[in-house]
């Protein structure tokens, strides 16, 4: 019987002692990839092991974390309330959900502040005046061009309920697809000075680029309407459609048998504008895969008091 304790006990050491087997769900959009290598190298300092998956839908990323029974699965770009609706559909008694990993993430429409300020369009509603939407016409067929949300985000269910509920489906096109080509032929147009109208979200590279206040302006809606909250209204009165966000790291229920990983994620901190910084890297080529890496590391260098005190947090939950 000593014998066998004995060699469980040795058991235990080696398989603490080589750490858990982990999957990083990679979402599609690109830029939320850095936040995610933020992440891995963290569980790499704690000494587990990390495999990034190529990237995929946020419904897919939530299905497969879900469903994942053997080894550790998490995603870094949980967007609440945004994917709520899709934490459902999953079961929330199938995950583990952090804290607020990148908290105060904007959503909204904007549109060229020249354009805005000629015609005082203040509004989202205000396009239902077909004068105003023509503004935005670029096809020729009348109505206004809205750069919108790719399909499987969950911000075009939002943008489609709206244009239903505030009457915009006769003057306004809700172009949907590869948001990236989507919105840099938005900026393009912007340049050669003609009127844009968009959904833009942040952390992200656009608002460095058309900055709000000074290249383009927020629309506010009249009343909220939104396919799951009853109020988007912020506290300061303003109302831009959609509630600010905050990313949280999404993970398997199985985290609840590492406590310095459960620890970890609900510690984890990371600035918007840092984000959206890196991101600006990112629109300016430096957007493979070893870019990403390398500016994970540079983030944590540049802040490895702070990444430290994840670490030493970590270990002593365990």
């Amino acid at each position: 019987m000593k014998k066998i304790l004995v060699f469980m006990l040795s058991l235990l050491i080696a398989s603490s002692a080589f750490g858990a087997k982990i999957t990083a769900v990679k979402t599609n959009i690109a830029e939320e990839g850095f936040q995610m290598q933020i992440v891995v190298e963290a569980l790499k300092a704690l000494g587990h092991d990390v495999e990034v998956t190529n990237g995929v839908d946020y419904a897919v990323a939530f299905k497969t974390i879900a469903q994942e029974k053997k080894n550790l699965a998490f995603m870094a770009s949980d967007w609440t309330p945004l994917h709520d609706r899709m934490i459902e559909a999953v079961g929330l008694k199938n995950l583990f959900i952090g804290g607020d990993y990148i908290e105060n993430c904007a959503q909204g429409y904007l549109v060229d502040k020249k354009t805005a300020e000629k015609y005082n369009i203040k509004y989202i509603n205000d396009l239902k005046d077909p004068k105003i939407a023509k503004l935005f016409d670029i096809n020729g067929n009348g109505k206004a061009d809205l750069a919108g949300c790719a399909p499987g985000w969950g911000c075009e269910k939002v943008i489609e309920h709206q244009l239903d509920s505030f009457g915009l489906r006769d003057t306004v096109t809700h172009n949907q697809g590869q948001y990236a080509a989507i919105i840099t032929n938005s900026i393009a147009r912007y340049n050669a000075g003609k009127p844009i109208v968009y959904y833009t979200w942040t952390p992200y590279w656009v608002s460095g680029k058309l900055v709000p206040g000074k290249d383009v302006v927020f629309l506010q809606v009249k009343e909220s309407a939104h396919p799951v909250l009853k109020s988007t209204k912020l506290p300061n009165g303003a109302d831009y459609g959609f509630a600010a966000n905050s990313q949280r790291i999404v993970a398997n229920v199985e985290v609840q048998n590492h406590k310095d990983i459960a620890k970890l994620f609900s510690i984890m901190k990371l600035s918007v504008n840092d984000v959206s910084g890196q991101n600006m890297l990112m629109s300016k080529g430096e957007n493979k895969e070893e870019d990403i890496i390398r500016h994970a590391k540079m983030w944590i260098k540049s802040n490895q008091a702070l990444f430290d005190g994840w670490i030493k947090a970590a270990k002593a939950a365990k």
